[in-house]
């Protein structure tokens, strides 16, 4: 009930780090999630900082928003948030993990359901083509960050 994907780009951790924790631009780059808002007057990544995402899911629909809680906040090296479900528990954790290397630095983009029934249940019936569709759009993300951080100029 989880996954990942790793993509290497030529940035330092730390340029990395402040697009991927930048929920702001979450749609420039994700297929699912389109945007994203701080909630409760955060203005930033800080653990426990809350935001809610505008999700279409497997980017068709349904559409909805989630809230989130930044779980991870580690400039540099990681930025991690909880997904709440029905009743404000978490189903879903997304995270960023950054290594820096000589030229750049690897950025694993992951996800870790829940252990719940319900999830146990749902990943019986739909986790080979969820878990697919969660690689794709997890390397299609960290391609089209890829190319933000690459390109000469990747402020907005």
């Amino acid at each position: 009930m989880r996954g990942s994907v790793t993509v290497h780009m030529a940035a330092s951790a730390d340029r990395v780090w402040h697009l991927v924790s930048d929920i702001t631009r979450v749609g420039e780059f994700s297929p699912e999630t389109f945007e994203a808002e701080w909630l409760g007057g955060a203005r930033g990544p800080v653990t426990g900082a809350r935001f809610r995402g505008h999700v279409r899911r497997n980017g068709r629909g349904p559409v909805y928003w989630t809230v989130c809680t930044v779980t991870a906040c580690d400039p540099g090296r990681e930025f991690a948030f909880a997904v709440a479900g029905p009743g404000g528990k978490t189903v879903n954790t997304w995270r960023y993990q950054l290594e820096p290397s000589a030229d750049g630095t690897g950025v694993t983009e992951s996800f870790e359901l829940a252990d719940t029934i319900l999830t146990r249940l749902y990943w019986k019936i739909a986790g080979s083509a969820r878990g697919r569709t969660n690689r794709d759009g997890m390397r299609a993300t960290l391609e089209k960050m890829k190319a933000v951080i690459e390109s000469a100029d990747h402020s907005r």
